[in-house]
């Protein structure tokens, strides 16, 4: 599994939304988002400054963090980024091969 960031903030009816039903209440939704493309909700925050929430979720694929991202966005009740996070590991994996690159002007 891959684990996206998404972070973002509420439209004045998302934050209604959270006035009435309460914080918790996204941690189910995204709960439930997650698990029905075959992942998991890891951390829920919300936050103060530009960004309202900042979710990590583990999904199968990108196809999936799509699938999740499309549907927030289409929601209205946000506007949402996602962020494909990498883990140490891949990190040290990607150093290891030899990109063929030529900077601008080089």
């Amino acid at each position: 599994m891959a684990k996206y960031l998404f972070h973002g903030s509420f439209s004045i009816d998302g934050l209604r939304g959270i006035q009435k039903e309460g914080g918790t209440s996204r941690t189910k939704a995204v709960t439930t988002l997650a698990e029905s493309l075959g992942g998991s909700l890891e951390s829920y925050y919300f936050a103060f400054g530009d960004d309202s929430y900042f979710v990590v979720v583990d999904l199968p694929d990108d196809e999936a963090a799509a699938a999740c991202a499309i549907a927030v966005g289409a929601s209205g009740a946000v506007s949402n980024s996602t962020i494909k996070l990498l883990t140490p590991a891949q990190v040290d994996a990607a150093v290891k091969l030899s990109p063929n690159y030529r900077a601008p002007g080089q």
